[in-house]
């Protein structure tokens, strides 16, 4: 008896890690906000632009910053809403 419990008890927390990681969707996307972008610290540096967060169930807009290249010549990419049929999600940037 105490293995079933065992085994329920792993499932159910895999269950809950699985839902944590499904996408978040919304019917509207927030509006977007407007940034007073400073200026740079050095040439080197690179706008990373306004995004979203994930809070919850739903959108919270974060703040855009200056920062450095991860590794030497990498380029950010912008983050973008993704349009589906089930709603938009934010896909977040990323470096390449």
């Amino acid at each position: 008896m105490n293995n079933k419990i065992k085994v329920y008890i792993a499932l159910t927390l895999l269950a809950i890690q699985f839902a944590a990681c499904t996408p978040l969707r919304v019917r509207v996307q927030p509006q977007a906000t407007i940034a007073i972008r400073p200026l740079a610290p050095t040439p080197r540096h690179v706008w990373v632009a306004n995004g979203y967060t994930r809070q919850g169930r739903r959108y919270v807009p974060t703040n855009g910053y200056w920062t450095l290249p991860q590794r030497g010549r990498s380029v950010y990419v912008q983050g973008y809403w993704q349009s589906t049929r089930r709603g938009n999600s934010w896909v977040p940037g990323y470096w390449r």
